[in-house]
């Protein structure tokens, strides 16, 4: 999309992009990215667009190229703002930034179908990350506050006997951080986690007669259908919601 050029713009010869038009420049890259994540890139001091005398921001094709590295630095290195801040301002300065090292686990991608909805092959994947409380405060950037309360509501829980946080854990805690971007608390979350527990509840009373097969096969055609439900199941939730939101 081509971004507005306004009066000063137009006379320097530069390119300025509202805040909508940044968006659709960066979510064929970053699908996740949304308006107040921007707004809250901003508020870090991670990126400083103009201002109007309206008070609406402009960004700098600068800016959004910005903007592109930080999301960057967060999706492929799991760097923290603060370290990214030092990159920006080693570049500001005609310096190169430091060079990336491995500091924090890589953690592997959930796969997701088309849709942007888990398919059936996330829920049989297993992985053998172990992330340390303050590893998982570190990537997912919650304070030690917020992932009390999460353990607290039963949304987030430390593997039995070990101490330490896995895959799930990570992804909730992360996506608790942003809805808290919104005014969403852990205790407005515990719905989520009850209705999460309803479905789990429906998918093993559906596979229970499988699961009590005495051929060799009978587990594994089980699990297989355990994954597929759950899939779909995610899939009709998410649908649901979306056709609620939009009658409305």
């Amino acid at each position: 999309m081509t971004g507005t050029v306004d009066g000063t713009a137009a006379a320097s010869g530069r390119v300025r992009h509202n805040i909508g038009e940044v968006l659709d420049l960066l979510r064929p890259d970053f699908p996740g990215v949304t308006i107040p994540k921007i707004r809250f890139l901003e508020d870090k001091g991670l990126v400083k667009p103009e201002r109007t005398p309206a008070g609406y921001r402009k960004f700098s094709t600068e800016d959004v190229d910005r903007l592109r590295y930080v999301l960057r630095m967060q999706r492929d290195h799991y760097l923290p703002l603060r370290v990214i801040g030092e990159h920006l301002d080693a570049i500001d300065r005609g310096l190169a930034p430091p060079p990336i090292e491995p500091v924090v686990p890589t953690v592997p991608t959930v796969a997701l179908a088309p849709d942007g909805t888990p398919s059936a092959e996330s829920f049989t994947r297993r992985d053998n990350v172990r992330l340390s409380r303050k590893e998982l405060l570190k990537i997912a950037e919650v304070s030690d506050d917020l992932l009390t309360q999460l353990e607290q509501f039963g949304l987030v829980s430390a593997r039995p006997g070990t101490g330490h946080y896995d895959t799930d854990a990570l992804v909730i805690a992360t996506t608790a951080r942003e809805l808290a971007e919104f005014g969403l608390e852990p205790r407005h979350l515990r719905a989520f986690k009850t209705a999460a527990d309803r479905e789990v509840g429906l998918v093993e009373q559906v596979v229970a007669p499988q699961m009590r097969g005495r051929d060799a096969g009978a587990r594994g055609r089980a699990e297989e259908m355990v994954s597929e439900i759950a899939a779909l199941s995610v899939r009709l939730h998410a649908t649901l919601v979306k056709a609620g939101l939009r009658s409305r």
